[in-house]
């Protein structure tokens, strides 16, 4: 088999007594795009920053293109392409000054940085934007540009945190399909993301994180499958009815989930269970029936309660 690009073996992350990351494994093929899913605080920018070598390890393994992070970052950090979280561009340029200065951090001579940035501008559909300052950029053009930068070099891996922040829905789609394009042509892709259906969209395989420990790994549909039935379904009532009709609930789904607002109940049939609520003298105000999602499986594996 091929050595994955990425290795991760007992890898933890400390700060103090704090333990960020605690002791994950994983591995990350070439050619995939593989998910960190998490709640805040989970350790997905921790393992990150040590994939890209901008955080030691504290304890256990990881190889980069079978490399060592501790003594070999910089060979590391040539290969590969960085998409933070936050915009950093340099307003003061042009979008094609802003790849260009990026081009030359990677010793890339004049002619290369030239031919390499109009392909991505291309790629990018910032062509026509070559010559504008990065300010009054929308939000989605701005993360197109931080994109195409951190493709500047032709990386082997490129990491994507948390890419469409931010965005109108309009904007991450088009973000999406730059990203699908990239996954055609044989990227490997590393993404953090709170959006559910962006990790169905883009990942190949992804696992999730809570509380510094990897909890499940599995390709999206392989997670769904394992982690929830075929179908939810949504239940309102009016004020002050659900604790009152919960009892009633017993056994008319696979699971269920009592909150302030509404029942959800999870189920490998909607029909059967909507006729079993009317057989039970259960009238909800509202109903609603739709498939499982990868966010359903988020939950139940990480809970409702916010984590600031």
């Amino acid at each position: 088999m091929t050595e994955p690009l990425v290795q991760a073996r007992g890898l933890t992350k400390k700060f103090g007594d704090f333990v960020a990351v605690d002791a994950v494994d994983f591995d990350i093929a070439k050619g995939e795009a593989f998910g960190f899913l998490g709640p805040n605080g989970a350790g997905k920018t921790s393992t990150m920053k040590m994939i890209t070598t901008v955080s030691p390890i504290t304890e256990g393994k990881l190889t980069v293109f079978g490399l060592d992070p501790k003594t070999e970052g910089r060979a590391i950090r040539q290969r590969l392409g960085v998409v933070p979280q936050e915009d950093n561009l340099d307003l003061e340029l042009t979008v094609a000054e802003n790849l260009y200065v990026y081009g030359r951090y990677h010793d890339m001579g004049r002619a290369q940085i030239r031919a390499r940035s109009e392909e991505l501008l291309e790629f990018a559909q910032l062509s026509d934007r070559a010559k504008s300052k990065v300010e009054p950029l929308s939000g989605g053009m701005k993360r197109r540009l931080i994109i195409a930068r951190a493709l500047i070099n032709d990386p082997e891996l490129v990491i994507l945190d948390e890419p469409t922040t931010g965005l109108d829905p309009q904007a991450r789609h088009l973000l999406w399909d730059r990203l699908y394009r990239l996954k055609q042509q044989g990227a490997t892709l590393i993404i953090t993301t709170h959006y559910m259906d962006e990790a169905e969209q883009l990942c190949d395989r992804l696992v999730v994180m809570d509380g510094g420990k990897i909890v499940a790994e599995g390709s999206p549909r392989h997670l769904i499958a394992q982690y929830a039935p075929r179908e939810v379904v949504e239940l309102r009532f009016a004020d002050g009815l659900v604790d009152a009709v919960a009892p009633k609930l017993e056994g008319v789904a696979n699971s269920s989930e009592i909150l302030a607002d509404r029942v959800i109940l999870y189920t490998d049939d909607a029909e059967a269970t909507q006729h079993e609520l009317t057989v039970r003298d259960i009238h909800p105000e509202q109903v609603m029936v739709r498939r499982s999602t990868l966010e359903d499986v988020f939950l139940k594996l990480t809970g409702r309660r916010l984590i600031d």
